[in-house]
């Protein structure tokens, strides 16, 4: 008896060993940030780069926030570029950096959040693809606590209001589309993709997108900051 559950007990943990090492390898392989964020980082005393998230200050007394959620698998100051547009724009952005980069392990990143910019009255979280879906389960969870959601290739995921949600796609990530079951603040990007919204070059099964990367990322801008403006306007 006892020589079988020490048998047991072998095969157990070099199962976990063995899931463990294989998770660790896929995790290890991600998509990483495009050389312009490390020359916007480099380049701007309005990027704070700490351990567990990325501060880009607006560059006007505002205050309203986004905070982000990255996409699964890419590293997360691939995202900078775009956010760096916003807090140009008047709205502070706080990236977060998600364990293994992804946001499924921590999807209440943004409680953590709150506390360390008391100035700010206006929150919004959102996030791109996986990050987007976490973002979205946040926000269902805690209304209470935000002004509006903002998806980029993501869809409302859970519950929450579709009047206070922006859902932001690519006409070649068109596979969304039967996900989306609301009407209201859709923005669909003609020519844009999944990836184009941050610069982690091309993802694996994407199409390419017939605009650029910058184009992308300054209509899916625009959307945003009018949406901003409509929240704040009600």
């Amino acid at each position: 008896m006892k020589k079988r559950i020490k048998i047991i007990l072998i095969v157990f943990l070099s199962l976990i060993v063995i899931l463990t090492g294989a998770f660790l390898i896929y995790a290890a392989d991600y998509y990483k940030a495009e050389p312009i964020v490390e020359e916007l980082i480099n380049n701007n005393d309005s990027i704070i780069v700490n351990d567990d998230y990325t501060f880009l200050k607006s560059s006007v007394e505002s205050d309203t926030a986004i905070i982000f959620y990255p996409g699964a698998k890419v590293e997360y100051t691939a995202y900078i570029p775009i956010l760096y547009k916003l807090s140009q724009n008047g709205i502070n952005c706080i990236l977060v950096k998600m364990p293994f980069n992804m946001a499924i392990f921590d999807s209440n990143a943004a409680d953590e959040i709150f506390s360390l910019f008391p100035d700010i009255e206006n929150w919004y979280i959102g996030g791109h693809s996986m990050g987007g879906a976490m973002a979205s389960s946040y926000a269902s969870d805690n209304q209470d606590k935000l002004e509006g959601l903002i998806l980029l290739g993501a869809y409302i995921y859970q519950d929450y209001p579709e009047e206070n949600a922006l859902t932001i796609y690519g006409t070649f990530n068109s596979n969304l589309e039967k996900n989306i079951d609301y009407t209201e603040n859709i923005v669909i990007i003609e020519g844009g993709n999944h990836a184009q919204f941050g610069n982690y070059g091309k993802q694996k099964g994407d199409p390419d997108a017939t605009i650029s990367t910058e184009q992308q990322q300054d209509i899916a801008v625009d959307a945003i900051l009018d949406f901003i403006d409509s929240k704040s306007i009600d």
